[in-house]
């Protein structure tokens, strides 16, 4: 593993190690070998990195967005250019298929380019004024330097949606990078670097991820955060960032209903959610989970989901045989023996799978359970992992009771080929996003985000991009 590199960390324009030279191990979760080492950040670090993209934002806020338009539509190619070697490092520190992380890093250049160019479209808006001679305008200024942190499962999508947006609107930032996936988002910080961002308008930093969250999130500097990861972690942060009055987008946990109605094209159905299932071996925040399919075709859609979960190939993400990787870290693999288990014993019913595949990595079986209660913790805890759930329904208000009871609503799909059906489907599901009949989620064009405990805000559309940009109301009277 001699091509993956020692990550350094990025402080106002230099690479360089910790105050305290401590670093941490990087493992590849394919074999559990050592890869390199990761440099830490102390306080020392993190205090540089804040005040560095106070520096920095002074100088970014004034240049023009066309001008950041180029920058940013410059850092989109170079990331291009190197997206073979990015990709390598990232199924190396995450462990999917090499074709995965490549696809990422490609949609990852899109995104930057699709926020590049919105960035030139912040309008603001003239007001009629009630009194002659008053000119009433709205005018758009970024919102200041942001803390962003970020996990591990899509190491380049998860930053570059928030850093894109961010840049594009003449913000700074610090990025959390995760600590499991170092490499990948170090690459994709050096394209914005190496497409001329001054010094100071990004940062990154590894280390202590409480330490980081708490510093920066208090530091007066910072003016807004952006968190990806789970309920639990975000609602910490955002009491933290309530505490001083920072802005925030939170996307959050979720455990997506799929609702599969007895018109539905089952083949379909069945082969496209298994893709959708198991791409990243379950970790991801939009993953497939709770089946509601419709007695008419519940044992149809079983038989055929089960056939195409048997198909996938379980290996390392480098061999190009390989359609499933293994999980990120051993936590992953323990709690999918722990939730799995569980439901066992509330009598679930184990179609495929259901352990881990022994010798190295942290490989665990495509599974399917199925008639699992709603008791069990795998209904009600977002396994993230590659656990689909499969049980029958009646009616239509059946469906829709099970698919709105979690306090989560991040993303659901649902397959019928009746119009109406899918008009009312799309009206009553409570969550940010619903795909029907496709997988149709994640365009940098389109909102991402969900309702509930799931989060609030979005991190694609132009949604995003609003979320870093303060509206300032100007009223001006003709003088004398």
């Amino acid at each position: 593993m001699t091509d993956y590199p020692d990550i350094q960390l990025h402080i106002d324009g230099q690479w360089r190690p910790g105050a305290s030279a401590r670093s941490l191990p990087v493992r590849n979760p394919a074999t559990g070998a050592v890869m390199g080492q990761l440099a830490c950040a102390d306080l020392e670090d993190i205090a540089q990195a804040a005040a560095a993209a106070e520096r920095g934002f002074e100088v970014w806020r004034r240049i023009s967005a066309f001008e950041r338009y180029k920058t940013l539509r410059k850092a989109a190619q170079l990331l291009r250019e190197r997206a073979d070697k990015v990709a390598r490092l990232m199924t190396m520190e995450q462990g999917k298929p090499l074709a995965e992380a490549r696809l990422e890093v490609m949609a990852g250049a899109d995104t930057i380019d699709w926020f590049a160019e919105e960035g030139r479209r912040a309008y603001g808006r003239v007001i009629p004024a009630r009194q002659h001679d008053v000119y009433q305008l709205v005018v758009k200024e970024p919102v200041g330097p942001v803390a962003a942190f970020t996990p591990w499962n899509f190491p380049i999508n998860q930053i570059v949606r928030k850093l894109a947006a961010a840049l594009a609107a003449g913000c700074s930032m610090v990025v959390k990078a995760p600590e499991e996936t170092p490499a990948s988002p170090a690459a994709l910080i050096a394209v914005f670097i190496d497409a001329g961002v001054p010094a100071g308008v990004v940062n990154l930093v590894y280390g202590d991820p409480a330490q980081i969250s708490s510093f920066l999130i208090a530091h007066p500097a910072i003016r807004k955060i952006s968190f990806t990861g789970s309920t639990e972690v975000g609602k910490q942060l955002a009491s933290m960032a309530g505490l001083h009055m920072k802005r925030m987008t939170m996307e959050l946990g979720g455990h997506a209903p799929v609702i599969v109605f007895d018109d539905a094209d089952v083949a379909l159905a069945a082969k496209t959610m298994v893709a959708a299932k198991y791409r990243n071996a379950g970790q991801v925040c939009v993953s497939p989970t709770r089946f509601l399919v419709q007695e008419g075709v519940y044992q149809d859609f079983v038989d055929q989901f089960v056939a195409q979960a048997r198909k996938l190939q379980v290996g390392n993400g480098l061999d190009a045989t390989t359609t499933m990787g293994p999980l990120a870290n051993p936590r992953r693999l323990s709690a999918m023996q722990s939730l799995t288990a569980d439901a066992q014993t509330r009598h679930a019913k184990l179609q495929l799978g259901g352990k881990a595949i022994e010798g190295a990595g942290n490989y665990f079986e495509p599974t399917v359970l199925t008639e699992v209660p709603p008791e069990a913790r795998l209904m009600c805890e977002e396994p993230f992992g590659p656990i689909a759930l499969i049980n029958p329904f009646a009616t239509f208000e059946d469906a829709l009771r099970e698919a709105n009871r979690l306090p989560v609503g991040l993303a659901a799909y649902a397959w019928t080929r009746s119009a109406r059906t899918a008009q009312q489907i799309g009206a009553a599901v409570q969550a940010g996003m619903i795909s029907i009949n496709h997988l149709g989620l994640g365009m940098p064009e389109t909102p991402f985000g969900g309702v509930k405990d799931s989060g609030y805000g979005s991190e694609g559309g132009t949604e995003a991009l609003e979320a870093y940009l303060n509206p300032k109301f100007i009223s001006q009277a003709g003088l004398v």
